[in-house]
């Protein structure tokens, strides 16, 4: 049966924290500690999937992270149990039959029953000795403090320590022992006091590295602070031009805040993952510096004398790290004061202004799921990007590239449109509309189109007031339908071929593209205005402010710019220049603004997604 004599051998305490075993853990290396222990060193160093041991330093995998998932050593719990329901006999008395103790005196190392504590509290020179109640050692939440006998010399007190052998040793021992091997011997008092020296020195540097790291928390904020007060004045300066043309500008003020919001949750992200990280090193400290601390509560020797070494010299390692950089936050806010509200001086333009000093990058490269088979993309209701395949039907993603749903897997689609009630228009590769409920369930509606062979593939929108236009390449027009299906109610030509259609949100004007050329015209068959450029290949869309963006292929080098437009075409500004993009077999791109404000651009392999930055 396990005794309190197990105790004082130190048998049954853990190295690290000093007292009774707390659900025992074993590491590969056969060293065992406490569950809570093990876990605290492993939360210490939340990168790492193993736990280095204390005293040999070895490694055990924990790819889970869940240290109750090491081995139990059930025995040793066992004794555990059993100390802690064995009441310890008195150690103090003479008489034969010990009487139970009630208390431990720390300096004098005896457990004391009632009658001897009372002798013992009565005798002046004791009257300074530190007492415990037996019930906080069963509980093991207090380490005794003792000096053990030599085990070559049991009456001699283990009053040495030799360096060498990081042990304590009785006198005669070190003596004849360890000087004599070369060790070298100092006094136990002389090496606890130096411990004690060096616990404090690295408490008192952690205490001023964590003041550190907390005033670059704190400066962190003031960043924060700066930047809120920044985004703010241009969210005043668009609110304040946005009174003066209220009717006419009110989609292009959404648009612009929201790229002020987009811009402000980007600097937080950066914030954030700063202020995590440094909160995260201020939380290690504090878990090692605890670990550390434990050292002074009893004199450390053998395996607790290694495992306090090993959290000493990490503790030191960490502490002579560098300081944080407060120039990394600094950073984020001058990009931010970089940013400006330019208010658009044409009074009779959708306009508004722009916001200055931001830069787009892509923020997703995903490739498709159908290999070469792209054939259209649009804006669903929802907020999702819906691009349509050849073959596997339509694929929504969120504005992270993530894909979210795939409908109508066995069609092959050529064009999306959806009316104002939710149902969506599809156009197939035969050149057949088809309508459908919300829920994709599709309805008995039949549009009298013309054949492939006839007509060739074209666009397809779907404007403000639910008309459907359906373009043809080979005959070079247009046939609008009521969501009533039938005949057409109206046929347009423009003398282009239009391969892709958009729709303005606030007229009933549209854009066409005709390979190199996207064209402005009207719902009646006049065209307006043009845009072209040499050597690239036009890709237009429409933004819900009734802006236009147009991706400019370079086909020959998989290179695309993006320009903003005015709904009249006069050029506003560059979002992206020359990104490289991956070639594919076929020559066919899309591009689309989402509702958030991200811009899709879609190659028949690959949808990228360009977010400002």
């Amino acid at each position: 049966m396990a005794t309190f004599h197990q105790i004082s051998s130190q048998n049954l305490e853990c190295p690290i924290c000093l007292t009774l075993f707390n659900q025992p853990r074993s590491l590969t290396c056969s060293h065992i500690f406490c569950k809570d222990c093990l876990q605290r060193i492993f939360q210490a160093q939340p990168a790492k999937q193993s736990i280095t041991c204390p005293i040999c330093r070895k490694e055990t995998p924990l790819p889970s992270g869940d240290v109750s998932k090491l081995q139990t050593n059930l025995p040793l719990s066992s004794m555990v149990d059993e100390v802690k329901t064995t009441s310890p006999t008195c150690t103090a008395c003479e008489m034969d039959e010990k009487s139970p103790a009630v208390s431990y005196c720390q300096d004098c190392g005896k457990y004391m029953c009632k009658s001897c504590e009372t002798d013992h509290s009565s005798w002046k020179p004791f009257s300074n000795h530190e007492k415990v109640p037996m019930s906080e050692v069963l509980s093991g939440k207090i380490p005794l403090k003792r000096r053990r006998k030599c085990t070559k010399h049991p009456n001699d007190d283990e009053e040495c320590f030799c360096t060498g052998c990081r042990e304590y040793v009785c006198l005669r021992c070190g003596m004849l022992g360890h000087l004599q091997a070369g060790h070298q011997i100092e006094e136990a008092a002389i090496h606890e006091e130096k411990l004690m020296k060096n616990i404090r020195e690295l408490q008192e540097r952690a205490k001023l590295k964590k003041t550190t790291i907390q005033n670059h928390i704190d400066f962190i904020e003031t960043q924060r602070s700066e930047i809120t007060q920044i985004l703010g004045k241009l969210n005043d300066d668009i609110d304040k031009t946005y009174e003066e043309f209220i009717k006419l500008l009110s989609a292009r003020r959404e648009a612009l805040k929201c790229q002020v919001q987009r811009l402000s949750a980007n600097f937080e992200k950066e914030f954030k993952l700063m202020e995590e990280e440094s909160r995260q090193t201020i939380r290690y400290m504090n878990t090692m510096e605890e670990l550390v601390t434990n050292g002074m509560k009893v004199p450390l020797e053998k395996d607790a004398l290694f495992a306090h070494d090993t959290l000493c010299e990490n503790l030191n390692n960490f502490l002579g790290r560098d300081d944080p950089d407060d120039q990394t936050p600094r950073g984020v806010t001058d990009r931010a004061q970089n940013i400006s509200f330019s208010k658009h001086k044409k009074v009779n333009e959708l306009r508004l202004g722009e916001l200055k000093g931001y830069t787009w990058d892509v923020k997703a490269d995903v490739e498709l799921p159908s290999k070469n088979s792209m054939n259209c993309m649009t804006l669903a209701p929802d907020g999702r990007m819906a691009v349509g395949s050849s073959s596997d039907g339509i694929f929504f993603y969120s504005p992270e590239g993530e894909l979210q749903d795939t409908q109508l897997k066995r069609v092959g689609v050529c064009g999306i449109g959806y009316l104002s009630d939710g149902r969506s228009v599809v156009y197939d590769t035969n050149n057949g509309i088809s309508l459908f409920t919300p829920q994709w369930e599709k309805l008995d509606v039949t549009f009298e189109t013309m054949s492939f062979d006839k007509s060739g593939h074209g666009g397809l929108t779907v404007d403000r007031y639910d008309n459907i236009y359906k373009g043809y390449s080979k005959p070079k027009k247009i046939q609008v339908f009521t969501p009533q299906g039938g005949n057409a109610v109206r046929e347009m030509r423009y003398g282009y071929s239009p391969w892709q259609l958009f729709s303005f949100h606030t007229t009933g004007n549209l854009i066409l593209r005709d390979f190199l050329t996207v064209v402005c015209c009207d719902g009646i068959g006049k065209k307006g205005n043009i845009l072209k450029k040499e050597s690239r290949s036009a890709y237009p869309a429409i933004c819900r402010d009734d802006s236009v963006i147009v991706a400019w292929v370079k086909e020959e080098d998989g290179l695309v710019s993006i320009d903003q437009y005015t709904k009249d075409f006069e050029h506003v500004c560059n979002l992206l220049t020359d990104f490289k993009i991956q070639k594919s077999e076929r020559s066919w791109y899309y591009l689309q603004e989402f509702e958030s404000g991200e811009i899709a651009f879609c190659t028949p392999d690959r949808l990228y997604m360009f977010d400002t930055i």
